[in-house]
């Protein structure tokens, strides 16, 4: 069969700046604080957590930092510490969204596990809970999901957590372009065990760049914070007793994500207004991209 690229685009969001972002960055400037400490960070660590309803989050440099320490921190819960030389998903299948931007799928490879793509459903486009059970029949030693809200449209993520939870499987819930989306009534990124939002340029709040690593565990949180920081040990030296990686978010960059924090319901309701202006509350070729928020 040919493909064929469509004749017109459906957009991603751009940016929509309202001049409060320069202020914190401004202050992280004048006071000095433009590394990856600062009362930025700690602020919007806070906001979000309290807005998607987890008790911690925290920053990192993009949504595939946060994807990729949610994968890491999974694969050691599943399989221990890996081995020198080897990865915490090294033999070990995962399964992940077929239909999603490739920042969900790569963490899997750079922990040495072999994706198998779960099919998409018709009306969400995203994961089907029926085609995952089917997947875990096939193979039942499974035990990690990634699974993506595609555009920002939540998947059915309480059937995809029951068949989940019916076969002792951990979830990464890759929630980096639904910020502010609800499910039933609960925020997306708050289903899984981990979460990961994003605060890339093309989403509905951005810092330029910068990501958010979500869970209910003061033990994965500081985990994530450790990895992310080069895993330097609480000591007076320079200290290493595991891999680490340059992830933490940058001050600066935490200091527009701080701007933005306030406008996010309006960039929502701005969202619903362009879905209901095309589409009227029908069903067009806008409503995936822009109902679900």
């Amino acid at each position: 069969m040919e493909l064929k690229p469509f004749e017109k685009k459906i957009w991603l969001a751009s940016p929509t700046m309202h001049g409060d972002e320069q202020k914190w960055v401004d202050e992280a400037i004048i006071t000095n604080w433009v590394s990856t400490v600062g009362a930025n960070i700690n602020e919007i660590e806070k906001q979000i957590a309290e807005y998607v309803g987890c008790k911690y989050a925290v920053g990192l440099s993009c949504g595939t930092a946060s994807l990729h320490l949610a994968v890491k921190l999974a694969g050691e819960k599943l399989y221990g510490m890996p081995k020198p030389n080897c990865e915490t998903l090294q033999g070990h299948k995962i399964f992940c969204s077929d239909m999603t931007f490739d920042a969900t799928v790569n963490p899997i490879a750079y922990e040495d596990g072999e994706a198998v793509f779960i099919d998409t459903e018709r009306d969400t486009w995203n994961m089907d809970p029926v085609a995952l059970e089917k997947a875990f029949e096939i193979y039942p030693d499974v035990k990690l999901v990634v699974v993506a809200h595609l555009y920002g449209t939540p998947g059915k993520i309480d059937e995809i957590k029951a068949v989940c939870d019916k076969y002792g499987a951990l979830i990464v819930e890759d929630a980096a372009e639904s910020l502010g989306a609800t499910y039933k009534g609960k925020q997306t990124g708050t289903f899984g065990d981990y979460g990961c939002i994003s605060f890339n340029g093309n989403k509905i709040i951005t810092g330029s760049s910068g990501g958010m690593f979500l869970t209910d565990s003061k033990e994965d949180a500081d985990k994530v914070r450790k990895w992310s920081t080069q895993s330097r040990e609480d000591a007076a030296w320079y200290q290493h007793e595991e891999i680490g990686y340059n992830y933490r978010i940058s001050n600066i960059v935490a200091g527009i994500v701080r701007g933005q924090i306030p406008y996010l319901d309006e960039h929502i309701a701005q969202k619903k207004a362009i879905y209901e202006a095309i589409c009227g509350g029908g069903s067009c070729a806008f409503d995936l991209c822009f109902k679900a928020v």
